[in-house]
């Protein structure tokens, strides 16, 4: 649903620090009002108390406990800013700010970020190139752009003004952090993720840390233009998918890997029942049957808990022919595995490991978090029978994320699963700013090939051929 236009006008103008000028006149009108606080010895909490922190400063404090009063931190957009130009008005109206009309409105532009943005992180917010933002402290603020950490030229004004952000955010879905619930996962409106924690937890003061998403999501052409896979790897993974084999991605923490999941979904036919589960609702399928499913941690009271392996359960129940789950962190590991080889094929997940061999190590790990009594074995076989391919992403020193390796999961031997590696990506050579390399083929033909090829579809047998020595 599209925003009224007034408010997305304000929006836009969020963007907008104070002016020059209106910071003068109101650093002017703060030192006025200091020096008559010292004559007539006004209560300290009140703005002509005040002057270090500013006009601004004490106006936003008391803004947010006149909207957590009024229970409006929750309320939509329109509801709040009618409210914060009601609060403006008044306090212009009964205490002595010498302010014209243009200073007004950007008075109240900034009150109205403060409340319904990200106050100083808006303009980190409103950068396509961050990627994450990372508060750890009022004058701590790290950002990453293009794979890179770097000091963002922003601060907080204290520690106060951090929690003061947190905790609105908390309350604008109802979530709740204090000391006794010291740590919160939050989710914006953009989409992108939200850790905070606070004291006691956090020893240095209150933390943020942001993981934002592209306004739009690469696709298949956009990962070969950023040369992060081959074409020929490529063709190889949408053939896969075509003939439902499940598909397991690895890697680390920003290593790409819900970029890659969303772009092998691409290849997932358009007459499928897709049914998707996550932790926080990312992928963005352009196929017309979809269902999302996503979890929710327990409330302050401890109840309310979805969890994946509740989802993963029900989705069998919704008749999915094919299940997609974002991330396999703990027991829900069983419960997909049994759906794998139970006809229920072409699945796709990620996980977090360093390697092909660790991924299925830490899969069999995950599956005795559900508390069977399964043998070593028996968890492997499972394992074995699911997982067809792993395709193990990295995000190299230069800051680029590429495929590293795609592996096929071709049985057990004795206790050892076999894992042997079609595609991998040689480093040729490397700099402390740019890695070189080239994506090729192993030479070894996948077992499935013969399947896709009764099937009718079309496998272009150079894809799996080994460069020569001289290339």
């Amino acid at each position: 649903m599209s925003e009224p236009g007034d408010v997305t006008a304000a929006r836009s103008r969020f963007r907008r620090s104070l002016s020059g000028d209106v910071a003068a006149r109101l650093s002017g009108v703060g030192k006025a009002a200091q020096d008559a606080s010292e004559r007539t010895s006004g209560p300290a909490g009140e703005p002509n108390g005040l002057s270090e922190r500013g006009i601004v400063a004490s106006l936003q404090a008391r803004l947010i406990d006149h909207l957590r009063r009024h229970d409006l931190l929750g309320a939509d957009e329109e509801a709040v800013r009618a409210e914060i130009d009601a609060f403006v008005l008044d306090v212009l109206a009964t205490e002595s700010f010498a302010l014209n009309e243009d200073e007004r409105a950007h008075l109240a532009e900034e009150l109205v970020e403060e409340a319904l943005g990200m106050g100083p992180l808006a303009p980190l917010m409103a950068d396509p190139a961050v990627t994450d933002i990372l508060v750890n402290g009022a004058d701590q603020v790290y950002v990453e752009r293009f794979g890179r950490l770097e000091r963002a030229p922003v601060r907080f004004r204290d520690d106060e003004h951090v929690l003061r952000i947190i905790d609105r955010l908390a309350s604008r879905i109802g979530r709740r952090i204090d000391q006794s619930w010291p740590m919160v996962d939050l989710r914006l409106a953009d989409g992108s993720r939200v850790n905070a924690t606070i004291p006691p937890a956090a020893l240095d003061g209150p933390t943020i840390s942001i993981r934002r998403f592209g306004l739009r999501r690469l696709r298949k052409a956009d990962l070969l233009r950023l040369g992060s896979i081959s074409e020929a790897m490529m063709g190889f993974l949408d053939l896969a998918v075509q003939c439902r084999r499940n598909v397991l991605i690895s890697g680390g923490t920003g290593a790409g890997k819900s970029t890659l999941l969303g772009v092998l979904a691409e290849a997932i036919p358009e007459d499928d029942r897709i049914v998707t589960i996550e932790d926080t609702a990312e992928l963005e399928l352009a196929q017309p049957h979809v269902v999302r499913l996503e979890t929710r941690p327990p409330n302050t009271e401890g109840r309310g808990e979805i969890t994946a392996r509740d989802l993963v359960i029900n989705a069998l129940r919704m008749r999915p022919t094919r299940i997609i789950l974002g991330e396999v962190r703990g027991a829900e590991a069983l419960d997909m595995l049994q759906a794998m080889n139970t006809g229920h094929e072409g699945g796709l997940s990620t996980i977090h490991a360093n390697s092909s061999r660790d991924a299925l190590a830490r899969l069999e790990t995950m599956v005795l978090f559900a508390g069977t009594d399964l043998p070593s074995r028996a968890i492997r076989e499972q394992i074995t029978s699911a997982i067809h391919l792993i395709v193990q992403v990295r995000r190299y020193e230069d800051g680029a994320r590429r495929v590293e390796r795609i592996s096929e999961v071709t049985g057990l031997e004795g206790q050892t699963p076999l894992v042997q590696d079609l595609f991998v990506f040689h480093v040729t050579s490397r700099s402390r700013r740019r890695v070189e390399g080239r994506f090729e083929a192993t030479g070894i033909v996948p077992r499935f090939v013969e399947e896709a090829r009764e099937a009718g579809l079309e496998v272009d047998p150079s894809m799996f051929s080994r460069p020569g020595l001289g290339d």
